[in-house]
């Protein structure tokens, strides 16, 4: 618990620097490196030996956010030369040709380099970062630079705020099971608190926001995102459920180390990394 406990102080501590960071290359270089460590937790989880594909597909992760916004490198590269660079080849391409090099080292490394370990290694690599990527995205979707980076923070509400509501709520009304074979302490009525929970804490950062944005939210646009809080934080359950069904399949208790106490990146990510792309389809459609 004592661990834990540091480990949680120290995190709440760096997520202050990012927050304070947000609109500067900093917190775009924290989101590669927990997306390059998310995809290298999950070669290693699913023991992927190859060196050149673990290595590569690393270092692809880490790119991926980078490509999310042609804002991301300012105030150092303006946004219209690294627009240039980023939209000078489509991005698929770079997917095919990483997926290309992953089979050719199949092909090398037969001996200890099944197929499985390609699919896994194209799903760690690629999909993965491009949820991470999806923070820079939403920070820089609008011309009104808060509304974006409140999206971001809609999204991790959804998320944490369900896991926080549906702990609390399972263990004081908890009777039935959710999950048995998957997740055996989550429970039909922890689940809807944590959505209940999401949303009254959505509302409440809606009306902090509207306190302090310079541009208010309408009417319209929070009843939207407060509507669509229920669907989105459900997703996140289904995301950490996911997660279990990962980690039972690899064996493993948790992805990583990173964080004493609380394991891996994709152990603290994986409710976000459903919620932060739903929410980016909501500021898409609806916004």
């Amino acid at each position: 618990m004592k661990k834990r406990v540091i480990t949680a102080v120290v995190l709440l501590a760096v997520l202050a620097l990012v927050v304070w960071q947000i609109n500067t290359p900093i917190f775009v270089a924290v989101i590669a490196f927990l997306s390059a460590v998310a995809a290298n937790e999950i070669m290693k989880c699913a023991n992927v030996k190859n060196k050149l594909i673990v290595v590569l597909g690393t270092a692809f992760a880490a790119a991926v956010p980078f490509f999310g916004s042609d804002k991301v490198l300012m105030p150092f590269i303006d946004a219209k030369y690294w627009g240039n660079v980023i939209n000078a080849v489509p991005n698929v391409v770079y997917v095919i040709l990483l997926v290309l090099v992953f089979l050719l080292a199949l092909l090398k490394g037969y001996a200890h380099t099944k197929f499985e370990d390609v699919a896994v290694s194209v799903f760690a690599s690629v999909l993965v970062p491009y949820g991470f990527s999806v923070f820079v995205r939403l920070r820089d979707m609008f011309e009104n630079e808060q509304f974006g980076i409140y999206l971001i923070f809609f999204g991790l509400i959804c998320a944490l705020g369900t896991d926080s509501g549906a702990q609390l709520g399972g263990m004081a009304f908890g009777k039935h099971k959710m999950s048995p074979n998957i997740s055996p302490k989550k429970t039909v009525e922890g689940a809807i608190c944590g959505v209940i929970f999401a949303l009254i804490l959505n509302a409440v950062a809606a009306v902090l926001y509207n306190v302090f944005a310079e541009v208010k939210l309408e009417t319209s646009q929070m009843i939207i995102l407060l509507v669509c809080s229920l669907p989105i934080s459900f997703m996140g359950m289904m995301g950490d459920l996911s997660a279990s069904v990962l980690k039972r399949n690899f064996g493993v208790k948790d992805f990583g180390k990173i964080f004493p106490g609380h394991g891996g990146v994709m152990d603290r990510f994986d409710s976000s990394l459903f919620t932060i792309p739903l929410a980016y389809v909501v500021a898409l459609i609806a916004f």
